[in-house]
């Protein structure tokens, strides 16, 4: 499955328990499909004390999302959708309604 979303993009979610936040893609999971995206899909996880973390106890953790449930935010700070194009003798991402590139 070919993402057109990378790490450190600005994403708004648009469906599922979290929909209408924005945030900043943590990781990507290219083989399920799915990305971690900072303050958004929150859940708690019990975590036991280790030798770098002596308390342990409840803590939260960003959950994935899947891809079809999240649109990269664009410049102008709307939802924009994504195209790749060759600029330069680049391929490179551009918004499809501007043609401006985003990376």
């Amino acid at each position: 499955m070919a993402l057109k979303l990378k790490k450190n993009d600005m994403v708004k979610v648009l469906s599922g328990k979290s929909k209408g936040k924005t945030g900043r893609i943590l990781r990507v999971f290219k083989d399920k499909g799915s990305l971690i995206v900072e303050g958004v899909n929150v859940g708690k996880k019990h975590q036991r004390p280790t030798q770098q973390d002596q308390k342990g106890g409840i803590v939260d953790k960003e959950l994935p999302v899947h891809v079809s449930n999240v649109m990269l935010v664009g410049s102008s700070g709307e939802t924009v959708k994504v195209a790749r194009r060759e600029v330069d003798g680049k391929r490179k991402r551009v918004e499809k309604k501007t043609g401006k590139a985003v990376d």
